[in-house]
């Protein structure tokens, strides 16, 4: 409205569409004015119901817009579906369509067929209640196509699991069912002449089972006579085309233009139609259906012998009374032989009938006209008869014995029609859709009335239009079809005597008319419209009448099936029958069973179709129907062409606009709470927002904006609205829009403007201030000039004056220094006289007062000594008194008691442990000396039995020179070992110095490490917590595996201990114990090789930062202690020879002995000590370190490494301290044993002679004042050698601090390099990077530290033990012992030295029983749980699986390698097979199978396998077997588990991915919300609240790449996985925008980027983005892109088309069509726009496609990715219950 309106106004002021003004004449009498027209955001709403103002003309115009300028032939009106036949095949039915539509809510998606059949299906699954889809319309509105698409739909989703291929069944009846039923007219080429319900049957898990046809009121007529322009039925047509078929040659067919029955409507072709593929279509479903071929000749048979009967030519004859057949005739005779009849009786019964009275009977010739009426009623009950035969094949053939659970019927039922001549057809069809109408109304009416009532809104009774008065006109007593079949009974009743009692009988009803210029017609008002109905007919057409005699002719036919089709009823079989388990209505079949004799029982047309109807309306009762109403758009049946009057006129008729006028009459207009209140919130009050109940404030802002209470209600879950209250609240908001975008228009306008002027503004002020600026340095330059000139004048002037100044200045200044000059000189040299003189007078003065000093000072000296001497003399006396008292010697010998009772409790123990020694030496002489006595006799006695063999005794003899031979050969030895000692020593020195020099270098690296380090922390703070769960889950691990390490160490001292040998834990012998040598311990010797192995099982990226420093400290201080030990063992072999020349010249040398032992035994208390002492340095000095790493590395991840190196370093000193400890035991013992046996004398004169305090004999001054001297000289040497060792010890300890220092720099510079290194990465691969990059280094340089030093210690074990054996060799040979216990003690050597070889060569095979295969699949395979194998080595299954086909392979056994593998790949089948939903268990078998498959490539012995092996496991390689076609195999398995676990994944997110994407507002405030239809409150909606947000989709994707992260699977792989679940993704949500008009819009393409912008996020996050997900995300992107960009201009239009290359061009134009404005600031998307876009992209050759396949798998790539860890390094968990697989 342009111009304001008044009341007497005669016109309004207008402004069309199309910018045409336009003024509406008001009439002024009936004051009435144009309707109103619903709001912009309205306009091409999906459901009518959900329009502000319903009325004709707003749903004729919204119907219009989305069928011209959307192409959408889909509305819903309430509970019905619109369907306007486009004529024009649309990409909307394919299979990925259907795919779409399933599983969701009729609301959800854009309106379609799929979507009525998919609520169909819900409902019967969810309710357990039958179904019907209700399709009715005019003839070529598309009702069968579109029933078409409802069983296809519902055979694609609900197929049977079984191979009985019931659903294809079901589709297959369709064309026959076209083929004998439809028929060209004049407004279809295909139009359905009769109405069928097929009844599609489900089991209890709702899949096709079975299926049910009933069919209603075939048009026989069209088989004898068709209008211009139209066809008989097509099944003639295609037999007619096919005629020249080989097999039809027999039907003496040709083409269809020869035929009467076929020809009388002109053309007998339809443009684009093939009857003769359609007839192989045809034949083809009869094979599907189960026909037999006998059978299928026996139809066409029948078919061709119907058009043969119309050919037949009758001749007149008695003037007309009576007519023949010529005997001749070749369509007579073809017609008998086809139907098998006899020639003549059918030749005679054509032309005569038989009249039957009470007396007799007579035969009666009949009129041609008779005739001809004869023969077409014939051929249409032989068609007739046929049609319900095939029904009932179908019928049986579409039959199960599964007892039926439910079921949901299809109607496609002729709509209402209204023709110029109407005869009975017309009548039954508008009968049958009165009764339809009257059942929708109450249903309609019923769901409004629940509708409110669920919502407790006060229920008033709704007047809608009933038509059960015009029901009971017809169908009542004494209706019209009564008072037909009552006409028909009368022997010669008319049609116009049976119109004459409808008008004397109905002639007061308000549905009945009498027509004013006919006496033959009556009018009938229906409620679409009324009809005239010619009565002409009536009677003939319910009759239905054929002629008894040539019934039985073709009874008697020698055709069985031509014979069966003419059976009585009573002896037939019934048409159709109900399968068990459906509802109680008894369902009969539709289709009137003709029988031919008795006239007086045989019911007439309309009874019988009115019988069946009853029965369908009992069956749609007890249902719940779903209505597709489908629309003529055009007469012409031009492609999108819109006639209103045509499409209003079928509205009414179809029952839409009742269906609006009844939800108009109530609150059509509902919205939900949270709708409304984000929809209208820009209309509440600041203090309303502020309340939390969305109920009450929008109950609070409606009281507000409508006054009258009677507009709107509120109810539990809604608002309901009046109609027009929407269309006014969107006026409100769109004023109060309207004016806040002035304000922000005013305001941004203001800004802009005052933006501009102070740009003007500023550029005035700069011009300004350049001018002045010129002005003042042009001002400035002239001054500056000024000033010059006057300091050139100056200047000038200056210098003449001062030149003449200076000549009279320099002459007096001449003048001046000549005189001062003379007087200087003169004062000059009578100063330097005067100096002179002093310096005598100084001298000589001097030297008179030195002598008289020197003079005073000589006597004073002279008479000091005398003084001093006198002094002295008295105190030396005095001291010699004090000397010779006995109390200074008390006092000397106060500290000397304490220490000679020390000394006196050492020697008494001493004496005891002499005493002990000396008891055990006594019993072995004496055992020795029986020994040697029983040995002597035994010598006698062997001597006196063999007399002859004394050869034997020089044998012993030469044996004992040659053990003597073998002692001297030992003792030289010894000495070679004590040699290569010193030589091993001084290489070790060198090795320290040459890891000193490298740990200089490593200083520096480690600075720059430690840089990097520090920059790295404060980049990347969410880095740190990614390390932070890494470091507790590797400290978790390395607990783990400590427990389980020192499990296996105690179950294997368990496996190796027996009752004369115990082996250490260290795998060392026994006798190192036992020997005078410490022995090394496991955790001294191989602790760096611990290090290394937990840092590789654990995981290398925590452990390996600094693992080559602390590697290198502790193989520093290692060495050390060897080192040291060595010391110690060179001074227990001297002491061991000390001990031998004791025991040689103890009789000789006892008290130097004594001696001796005493200083040895001080020197070792010392070096204990000493030792003891260095040790707590030691320790000190590594908490130090520990305490400087934790400190400098707090927010690194090096600090598990030091704590775990120290623990080592820790335990490893235990260890050594109790080895240690027993050493010296065991040397005291013998020490103490070898001065026993020669100081026993001396021990027992000393204690003799020696009185000590705690003793009760005296000791003499004398010796205690010796004692105590000697104490003082060995204190005073021991103090020295304690000074000595303490100064090495601390040039020790500063040494070891100077490396911890070195070491600390190193470490800071690594960490600075890498930080540098990674900085140039993106923040999520730096540290990843470096940390690989440096552990990768440092790994190997720790490698070749170990391998370095295993050969020391190699080298070193074996001289210790050859040393033990040496001196096991001596210590048998003194004391004499027998060879025997010596070769029991080797071989028991040599028993321990295998087993230890053993247990350190793991070969990495594992063996196993052949009958302990099921029990290792079973506890590895079948009842394995990923948790249990979380802690370990990822896929451990296949490694260990693999060492056992090794060892097979090794042991050269085929069958075993087969068996293990065969069984391998079954249980990994079944245990897939059981958890076929669980991703987890999936995910876990795949990394293993992938993992099973590349370690047999790595060691399958190709060198393309082998080429990032090491030489280690080079050597794991497979000898014997090639296994290639079990790798195959594997490889398939893995594609198949891949397969498998994308399904899972794809079924977890899809539910989730059109909510997260499309509607979770991930923005707040930008989604727009658009009314609701009805089917937003049908029973399509599920109850809650099943919408998922974005964030569900990530935390689910991170759970599946923390899953196959975790279970090490292929990072390849993993990035495949994602690819494919990401173009998922896409492909889902782009199917549902273009199939969802209310997701199209500009917020929703903001919303859609945000989100893609999240998911990319998130790829990059994971550094997933080279595996090519990104890249299907790009349709999804453009498609975003596309919502937003500008689209009005022709370069909008050509932006569009070089941005959208990932979309087809009916993927753009869909979008376009769907786009829709969320408010009115928003402008629509012309149809000329659209149009522009199809003009660009023409050149493009897109799929016809519109929806992508997302079910679509891109092809898996397995890649070869070699594995780093070696097979004897895997330890096996004892959880797995492995137990019977053995180590080889």
């Amino acid at each position: 409205i342009i111009k304001d309106y008044k009341e007497g106004d005669e016109s309004l002021h207008l402004k069309l569409e199309d910018e045409t003004l336009y003024e509406y004449p008001v009439d002024l009498q009936g004051n009435e004015l144009p309707l109103l027209r619903n709001p912009d955001i309205l306009v091409g709403e999906n459901d009518l119901t959900a329009l502000s103002y319903l009325h004709e003309p707003a749903v004729l115009h919204n119907l219009k817009v989305r069928f011209l300028e959307s192409n959408h032939i889909y509305t819903y009106c309430g509970i019905v579906l619109v369907a306007i036949n486009p004529y024009e095949q649309l990409p909307i039915y394919e299979e990925d369509v259907i795919y779409a539509y399933s599983g969701q809510n009729v609301g959800d998606m854009d309106p379609h067929i799929f979507a009525v059949a998919e609520e169909a299906y819900k409902q019967m699954a969810r309710d357990e209640k039958n179904q019907s889809i209700i399709v009715s319309g005019e003839s070529g509105a598309g009702k069968t196509i579109s029933a078409k698409y409802a069983m296809r739909f519902l055979a694609t989703v609900g197929g049977s699991p079984s191979e009985t291929n019931i659903e294809a069944k079901v589709l297959a009846s369709s064309p026959i069912m076209e083929a004998i039923g439809n028929a060209k007219t004049t407004r279809n080429d295909n139009s359905s002449r009769f109405g069928k319900y097929i009844q599609i049957g489900f089991d209890k898990r709702y899949h096709i089972i079975g299926a049910n046809l009933r069919t209603y009121l075939l048009e026989k007529s069209r088989v004898v006579f068709q209008a211009e322009d139209e066809r008989n039925y097509h099944i003639f047509y295609q037999l007619c085309a096919s005629a020249n078929l080989p097999e039809f040659k027999d039907l003496a067919l040709t083409c269809a233009e020869d035929f009467f029955y076929t020809s009388q409507g002109g053309d007998t072709s339809i443009s684009g139609v093939d009857d003769a593929d359609d007839f192989e279509k045809t034949r083809h479903a009869f094979t599907l259906l189960g026909v037999k071929e006998s059978h299928q000749m026996t139809i066409f048979r029948i078919i061709a012998a119907i058009l043969h009967l119309g050919n037949l030519e009758f001749q007149a004859e008695q003037g007309g009374e009576a007519c023949s057949i010529l005997s001749e005739d070749e369509h007579l005779n073809n017609f008998c032989s086809l139907l098998g009849v006899e020639h003549s009786q059918m030749q005679h019964w054509l032309c005569h009938r038989k009249l039957v009275t009470t007396a007799e009977t007579y035969v009666k010739t009949m009129s041609p006209q008779l005739v001809v009426n004869a023969r077409n009623s014939l051929a249409k009950h032989i068609y007739a008869q046929l049609f319900k035969w095939i029904v009932q094949h179908i019928n049986k053939a579409l039959h199960t014995t599964v007892k039926q659970h439910s079921f949901i019927g299809v109607l496609d039922i002729y709509g209402f029609e209204t023709f110029e001549v109407n005869s009975f057809e017309q009548f039954c069809i508008n009968y049958a859709n009165e009764k339809l109408q009257q059942q929708f109304n109450l249903h309609v009416f019923k769901l409004e009335q629940e509708e409110y009532m669920k919502e407790g809104i006060p229920w008033t009774l709704i007047d809608f239009y009933d038509n059960q008065p015009c029901i009971d006109l017809i169908e009542a007593k004494l209706g019209v079809l009564d008072l037909l079949d009552e006409e028909c009974k009368v022997p010669k009743g008319t049609d116009q005597n049976w119109a004459q009692k409808l008008y004397d009988r109905h002639a007061g009803s308000q549905h009945f008319q009498k027509p004013r210029m006919s006496n033959t017609s009556f009018v009938i008002l229906h409620f679409a419209d009324k009809v005239e109905y010619q009565s002409e007919g009536f009677l003939e057409k319910n009759r239905d009448t054929v002629y008894e005699e040539q019934i039985n002719i073709l009874k008697a036919s020698k055709y069985q099936m031509v014979a069966s089709l003419f059976q009585d009823e009573k002896d037939a079989a019934p048409t159709t029958s109900v399968t068990k388990g459906t509802s109680k209505i008894s369902v009969r079949s539709a289709r009137p069973v003709i029988k031919a004799a008795s006239k007086e029982h045989k019911k007439t047309v309309g009874h019988q179709f009115r019988n069946s109807l009853r029965l369908l309306m009992e069956t749609l009762n007890a249902t719940t129907p779903h209505y597709v109403r489908c629309i003529k758009p055009n007469d012409k049946n031009l492609p999108f062409k819109f006639d209103p009057k045509r499409v209003v006129q079928q509205l009414r008729a179809c029952g839409v606009l009742e269906t609006i006028r009844i939800s108009a009459a109530g609150f059509p207009s509902r919205w939900s709470y949270h709708d409304f209140f984000n929809r209208y919130r820009v209309l509440m009050k600041k203090r309303d927002l502020s309340k939390y109940d969305k109920k009450q404030i929008c109950q609070t802002l409606l009281e507000d904006l409508i006054k009258d209470p009677d507009k709107f209600q509120v109810g539990r879950t809604k608002i309901f609205f009046r109609s027009g209250q929407v269309a006014y609240l969107e006026k409100v908001r769109a004023a109060k829009l309207r004016a806040a975008t002035i304000m922000i228009q005013k305001t941004v306008r203001g800004w802009l403007q005052r933006a501009k002027y102070k740009r003007l503004r500023q550029a005035a002020i700069i011009i300004q201030r350049y001018t002045r600026g010129h002005l003042a340095r042009r001002l400035a330059e002239h001054r500056r000039r000024t000033r010059a000139a006057i300091i050139f004048q100056k200047q000038y002037r200056m210098l003449r004056i001062l030149r003449a100044f200076q000549r009279v200045r320099n002459a007096t200044i001449t003048i001046q220094a000549f005189a001062r000059g003379m007087f200087a000189r003169r004062i000059y040299h009578k100063i330097l006289a005067e100096h002179k003189a002093t310096i005598l007078q100084k001298y000589a003065r001097g030297w008179l007062a030195r002598t008289h000093f020197h003079r005073i000072r000589g006597a004073t000296i002279v008479l000091q000594c005398y003084y001093r001497r006198m002094k002295a003399r008295q105190e030396l006396k005095a001291l010699k008194i004090e000397a010779r008292s006995a109390q200074h010697l008390k006092k000397l010998n106060i500290g000397m008691e304490n220490k000679v009772v020390q000394l006196q409790r050492k020697i008494d123990e001493q004496n005891k442990e002499y005493k002990l020694l000396n008891e055990q030496l006594s019993a072995l002489t004496s055992a020795h000396s029986s020994e040697v006595e029983k040995l002597k006799k035994e010598l006698v006695q062997y001597q006196q039995s063999h007399q002859g063999d004394g050869s034997q005794l020089v044998s012993f003899q030469e044996e004992l020179e040659h053990l003597r031979l073998e002692l001297e050969k030992a003792h030289g030895e010894r000495k070679v070992v004590e040699d290569s000692y010193v030589k091993e020593k001084d290489l070790l020195r060198k090795r320290i110095s040459d890891l000193e020099e490298e740990n200089a270098l490593l200083k520096q690296e480690r600075e720059e490490l430690n840089e990097l380090s520090q920059s790295m922390i404060e980049e990347n703070s969410q880095m740190k917590k990614e390390l932070e769960e890494e470091r507790s889950r590797y400290q978790s691990l390395v607990k783990e595996y400590s427990r389980l390490e020192q499990a296996y160490d105690n179950l294997q001292e368990e496996m190796t201990q027996t009752p004369g040998h115990r082996r250490s834990p260290s795998n060392q012998s026994s006798l190192e114990s036992d020997s005078n040598y410490p022995s090394i311990s496991t955790s001294e010797i191989g602790d760096t090789e611990d290090v290394i192995q937990q840092a590789e099982e654990v995981g290398v990226e925590k452990a390996a930062m600094d693992m080559t420093v602390f590697l290198k400290l502790q193989k520093r201080v290692r060495d050390l202690e060897q080192e040291r030990k060595k010391l110690q063992t060179q001074l227990e072999k001297k002491e061991q020879e000390s001990k031998k020349s004791q025991v040689i010249e103890m009789k000789n040398e006892v008290t130097s002995d004594h001696e001796d032992f005493a200083y040895n035994s001080l020197k070792r208390q010392e070096l204990e000590s000493e030792n003891k002492k260095l040790k707590n340095e030691l320790n000190e000095l590594r908490k130090a370190i520990a305490d400087r790493a934790t400190q400098n590395n707090s927010s690194s991840d090096v600090q598990d490494s030091y704590n775990l190196l120290l623990n080592q370093l820790k335990s490893a000193n235990e260890e050594l301290e109790v080895r240690k400890e027993e050493v010296l035991i065991l040397r005291t013992q013998i020490m103490k044993a070898a001065q026993q046996k020669g100081t026993g004398k001396i021990t027992e004169s000393i204690t003799s002679n020696a009185s000590w305090p705690n003793s009760d004999k005296h000791i003499g001054q004398e010796d205690a004042i010796e004692a105590y001297q000697g104490m003082c000289e060995t204190n005073r040497l021991l103090e020295a050698q304690l000074q000595d060792q303490r100064r090495e010890h601390e040039e020790e300890v500063e040494a070891l601090k100077n490396q911890v220092d070195a070491i600390k720099e190193e470490m800071e510079k690594q960490q600075q390099a890498l930080l540098q290194t990674t900085l140039q990465l993106s923040p999520e691969v730096q540290v990843e990077f470096g940390i690989q990059q440096e552990i990768t280094r440092l790994t190997n340089e720790n490698l070749d530290l170990k391998e370095m030093l295993e050969n020391l210690e190699n080298n070193e074990k074996k001289l210790n033990k050859q040393l033990k054996i040496y001196m096991k060799k001596v210590k048998d040979f003194e004391a004499s012992q027998t060879t025997i216990p010596a070769e029991r003690s080797q071989h028991e050597r040599k028993m321990q030295a295998a087993v230890q070889r053993k247990e350190k060569d793991f070969q990495g095979m594992l063996e196993y029983y052949k009958e302990d295969e099921p029990l290792l699949i079973r506890n590895l395979i079948t009842d394995l749980k990923p948790q249990a194998v979380s802690a370990t080595v990822p896929c451990l299954p296949a490694y260990i699986l693999y060492m056992c086909i090794r060892h097979a392979d090794y042991i050269n056994d085929d069958q075993k390698v087969h068996s293990l593998l065969t069984s391998t790949i079954n249980g990994v089948k079944k245990v897939l097979k059981k958890h076929n939903e669980d991703f987890e268990m999936t995910s876990f078998w795949l990394a293993n199978t992938c993992r099973l498959l590349h370690c047999l490539k790595q060691y399958s012995g190709d060198a393309g396998f082998m080429t990032q092996n090491t030489p280690k496991q080079n050597e794991h390689c497979l000898k014997n077997f090639d296994l290639t076609e079990y790798r195959q195999v594997l490889s398939h398995l893995s594609i198949q588990i891949y397969q498998q676990l994308i399904k899972i994944a794809e079924g977890i997110l899809q539910p989730m991915i059109a909510s997260a994407v499309l509607e979770n507002e991930s923005i707040q405030g930008l989604s727009g919300v658009k009314p609701m239809g009805y089917r937003n409150r049908s029973s399509s909606m599920a109850d809650g609240d099943s919408s998922y947000s974005l964030d569900a989709i990530i935390r689910q994707l991170n759970v599946f790449h923390s899953i196959m992260c975790d279970q090490g699977l292929d990072p390849e792989i993993v990035q495949q996985v994602f690819k494919q679940l990401f173009y998922m993704i896409s492909a889902v949500a782009l199917n549902n925008l273009l199939l969802r008009k209310d997701v199209c819009s500009w917020s929703t393409g903001m919303q859609l980027r945000f989100n893609i912008s999240q998911l990319e996020e998130w790829l990059h996050g994971k550094n997933l983005q080279q595996s090519g997900a990104a890249q299907t995300l790009e349709p999804l992107i453009q498609a975003a892109q596309l919502l937003q960009l500008k689209k009005k201009t022709s370069e909008d239009a050509e932006a569009i088309c070089s941005l959208c290359t990932s979309l087809t061009t009916q993927q753009i134009v869909k979008i376009l069509n769907l786009y829709t404005p969320m408010n009115e600031f928003e402008e629509r998307v012309t149809v000329a726009f659209i149009r522009d876009i199809q003009t660009h992209l023409q050149e493009r050759n897109d799929p016809p496609q519109l929806l992508l396949d997302f079910k679509h798998m891109f092809p898996v790539l397995i890649p070869f990715s070699p594995s780093s860890i070696t097979m004897d390094s895997i330890h096996l968990p004892a959880s797995l219950n492995l137990e019977f697989l053995k180590k080889v």
